[in-house]
């Protein structure tokens, strides 16, 4: 099933290309966790010191493990390795220490991934709320939510956990072979010629297993796309009896995809097979030459003991250290994503105070030969040097074909574009002239396909004015004729709307639309085929409470519908980016063969 939606990697991180510029960017990240730099410091500490003492316990317990029956004697001494009391009592000490250490680590490093990630996020959500229309034209929405969300928690992990860990087992890594190399250089050779073969077998069971990855990445993304269209459009699913159809394909999808998982499974049972049987083989051989060892005199036993326990814990280590490293990469291409959103272009608004709600226009506008493509189609001329005036208090209508202009002349009146050639002048002042928000407070929009909040409905119809009092909300409520059926319900304005208005019928959210646009109390009103979606009593309320909305104000009306505009002051036919007449609806049924007199036969005979 396709319904023509954009599809897309919903934040698969794991198949970005790293490159230098992806290295560059996330350096650019650093500038979130620089306020907390101080805080960073402090957790390094602490990191450094719980690895010491972790580094440290392999030295005593070898110590315990290759005590002799003498160093078992009941004389206490704190605090000296010759005895192993005294080394139990060093245990006793560094444990708590250990902990307190681990502690501190661990807060400090989740406060400062904690902060950034809460600054990186309200940055990206700001850059995006200020983005142009162009970017929202161009880009995939669940691709930019996961970017937000998802690609954020890969980066907090790494923060808090991953990088801690990863410099954590560097350091245990690198006490290990100095002090092990200390007790015998020959033991610590023989465990080092493991580590080529181990890693060349690595790099070649890698190329496998990433390769059968990405092709389950890919099968996982086409069963979330077939979730997704069958979701958004579940009413023509269920209209045509295709939930077989679409259970057969998403069926199939997760069977390529256990599939899949299954061969990397085997490639990777393979690997680890490979790996221990090499590894333990190292160890028994080097027990072995350690014991050999003890026995003519070259190491002390419990110097043995002690290279046993560190070999042990450098294998944990040193196994850790690919895995880690890989969650690293996979942060560094999510941030690169993340910095790709925050650095793009954005519109110039001031979102550090709420919006002024004084009105300062008069609604005079003038088009002069606008020239415009959208950034998608540069190709495709949508106006070409097009010229209109409008009055203040004047209501003018745009008709004409589908992909004549009309919701573009909208679009360019909300400044959602930058145009190609030509100006806009409101009040006789350039819109180039206005902060671009300044000048959308003064005008309100009501489309054709009403997208409510999620919250209440006293919430919706306040969104035209955020600090509107309830009585206020209630008066254009009353005004949009949406009091009556808003009464109705049992929690009347407390009312939740559902997801984007869903449990409110297309004239009720019509209505809760006009609410919010006389609460807002526009110069000028934008009206984008606000009743083409209708039924005959529903289009007969609402346009009753467009009526009290226009009266007095500026309106721009977009219609199909010639019978909601016949009383409009100006009607404007439009005809591939142009207008073709222009006059009143009596004035214009009388030109001779003329578009408006066609559609008006259509539309009235």
């Amino acid at each position: 099933m396709s319904f023509g939606r954009k599809k897309g990697n919903f934040g698969n991180s794991e198949n970005v290309k790293l490159t230098k510029d992806s290295y560059s960017k996330a350096r650019n990240f650093l500038a979130f966790v620089k306020p907390y730099v101080s805080i960073y410091i402090i957790g390094f500490v602490f990191l450094l010191l719980s690895s010491g003492v972790s580094a440290s316990l392999p030295i005593f317990l070898g110590q315990i493990l290759g005590a002799e029956s003498s160093e078992f004697n009941t004389d206490w001494s704190f605090a000296k390795t010759d005895n192993i009391y005294g080394v139990l009592s060093i245990l006793a000490i560094l444990l708590p220490f250990q902990a307190i250490f681990s502690f501190f680590r661990i807060i400090t490093f989740h406060h400062v991934a904690h902060n950034s990630i809460k600054d990186i996020r309200k940055k990206a959500f700001e850059v995006l709320v200020k983005s142009p229309m162009a970017y929202f034209d161009s880009s995939k929405t669940g691709e930019t939510i996961s970017r937000i969300s998802n690609d954020t928690e890969q980066i907090q992990e790494t923060l808090t956990t991953t990088i801690a860990e990863f410099l954590r087992q560097i350091i245990i890594v690198v006490f290990g072979l100095v002090y092990i190399f200390i007790i015998s250089p020959k033991l610590v050779l023989i465990m080092l010629a493991v580590i080529p073969v181990a890693a060349i077998t690595a790099m070649l069971f890698g190329k496998f297993i990433k390769r059968i990855s990405r092709s389950a990445q890919d099968e996982t993304a086409k069963s979330n796309n077939i979730i997704e269209e069958a979701l958004v459009g579940i009413k023509s699913l269920k209209a045509y009896a295709n939930e077989f159809l679409e259970l057969k394909k998403y069926s199939l999808a997760v069977t390529n995809i256990k599939d899949l998982n299954m061969k990397v499974a085997v490639w990777r049972g393979m690997f680890v097979a490979f790996i221990v049987t090499i590894l333990i083989g190292a160890i028994i051989f080097i027990i072995w030459q350690g014991i050999e060892m003890v026995h003519s005199g070259g190491i002390e036993k419990k110097q043995f003991f002690q290279f046993i326990l560190f070999t042990v814990m450098l294998g944990t280590s040193i196994g850790s250290i690919p895995d880690l490293f890989a969650k690293i990469q996979k942060a560094v291409g999510a941030t690169e994503s993340l910095i790709n959103i925050i650095q793009q272009e954005t519109e110039k608004i001031d979102v550090s105070k709420p919006m002024a709600s004084h009105k300062f226009l008069s609604g005079e506008i003038q088009l002069k030969n606008l020239k415009f493509s959208y950034p998608s189609r540069k190709e495709v001329r949508i106006l070409n040097n097009l010229n209109l005036n409008i009055k203040s208090g004047e209501q003018v209508a745009l008709v004409g074909s589908s992909g004549s202009g009309k919701s573009t002349v909208a679009s360019l009146l909300l400044q959602f574009y930058t145009l190609d050639g030509g100006e806009i002048h409101f009040d006789g002042k350039n819109a180039k002239d206005y902060p671009v928000n300044e000048l959308r407070s003064q005008m309100a929009f009501v489309p054709q396909e009403v997208i409510l909040l999620g919250g209440t409905i006293e919430e919706n119809i306040r969104y035209g004015k955020p600090g509107a009092s309830f009585q206020e909300v209630a008066n254009a409520a009353e005004k949009a004729n949406a009091l009556e059926f808003i009464n109705e319900f049992p929690e009347k304005f407390e009312t939740i709307v559902g997801d984007r208005g869903i449990q409110l019928s297309g004239g009720q959210r019509q209505r809760i639309a006009i609410a919010r646009a006389i609460l807002r109390d526009p110069a000028i009103l934008i009206l984008d085929e606000a009743t083409s979606a209708l039924d005959s009593e529903s289009e007969f309320a609402v346009q009753d409470a467009l009526n009290k909305l226009m009266k007095g104000r500026t309106s721009v009306i977009i219609a199909h519908r010639l019978s909601t505009i016949k009383n409009a002051n100006s009607i404007v036919v439009m005809s591939q980016g142009q207008i073709a007449e222009q006059g009143t609806h009596d004035e214009l049924v009388t030109i001779e063969n003329g578009v408006y007199k066609r559609l008006s036969q259509l539309q009235f005979s």
